[in-house]
């Protein structure tokens, strides 16, 4: 009986070691979902950087990612506009692709909700760019994200 018991034990130990391990090795993968600050832009030229725009002067912009959808929203004290939007974003084949579903008025005068924003994801642990290629196939601009949850 003893035998039987400590098999079973250890049968129980071994299927939770193995499902810790899964758990682990999907948490360690890079995920876009979170809380993100745009910390700077960049303009390309000849796709090199040619020029880093910094947020000044109280300019925020945070975004968040969470089970397929996405919301964001800018702050600029130099701008009355309120300025935010909801949608849904999906990421596939190292492209970040998002749909607003609805936004602030400043924003609906610009897009259309049926317009879905594609840009390159360059993702890493901390950090993350989203940027934008022109219709030649170079870098145009991106915005440069800091995960800040």
């Amino acid at each position: 009986m003893k035998k039987v018991i400590l098999m079973v034990c250890c049968v129980i130990g071994a299927l939770a070691f193995i499902s810790a391990d899964k758990n682990n090795s999907q948490d360690n993968a890079l995920s876009i979902e979170g809380v993100w600050e745009l910390e700077h832009q960049f303009l390309y030229e000849n796709s090199q950087v040619k020029d880093t725009i910094m947020n000044l002067n109280g300019y925020r912009q945070v975004k968040i990612y969470t089970k397929g959808k996405v919301m964001w929203t800018r702050f600029n004290p130099a701008d009355s506009n309120e300025w935010f939007g909801y949608g849904s974003y999906e990421v596939k084949d190292g492209m970040l692709h998002e749909q607003l579903e609805y936004a602030s008025d400043a924003m609906m005068r610009i897009v259309d909700t049926v317009q879905v924003f594609k840009f390159e994801l360059d993702l890493g642990e901390k950090r993350y760019s989203q940027i934008v290629w022109d219709s030649k196939g170079n870098p145009e601009s991106s915005e440069n994200y800091v995960r800040i949850e």
